[in-house]
């Protein structure tokens, strides 16, 4: 399985290498477009090659989708940690209830009566 992972990260660089190769050109990212740039006076541009910007945004969709997924899944995680709590809780309270049972009994019966 290894050696499968290997060779996919492998295929996956050569075949972004070869994006990068093919789109060297550089291109022109603006703040804001032309006609709202100049209602605000803001001109403000980047001159990037263009595998750059394919790059960065497959990676701010990879994490906006990561963010995205950790806020839906928050109800879930909460829902879990309650489930959690509560099962420690009466955890204890059946060992204290069984401390409690084997009180008065012989130490062996005690022994002998807990679940395995």
């Amino acid at each position: 399985m290894r050696y499968i992972r290997y060779v996919f990260l492998a295929a996956l660089a050569v075949v972004l290498i070869c994006v990068a190769l093919a789109n060297r050109g550089l291109v022109t990212l603006q703040l804001l477009p032309p006609d709202v740039a100049e209602l605000f006076g803001v001109q403000y541009g980047i001159d990037l090659p263009l595998f750059l910007v394919i790059f960065a945004g497959i990676v701010a969709g990879l994490l906006i989708g990561f963010v995205w997924e950790w806020l839906r899944e928050y109800k879930h995680r909460a829902a879990a940690s309650r489930k959690d709590a509560e099962a420690r809780r009466l955890e204890r309270e059946l060992k204290r209830t069984r401390a409690e049972r084997d009180r008065g009994k012989d130490e062996v019966l005690a022994i002998l009566d807990q679940p395995r």
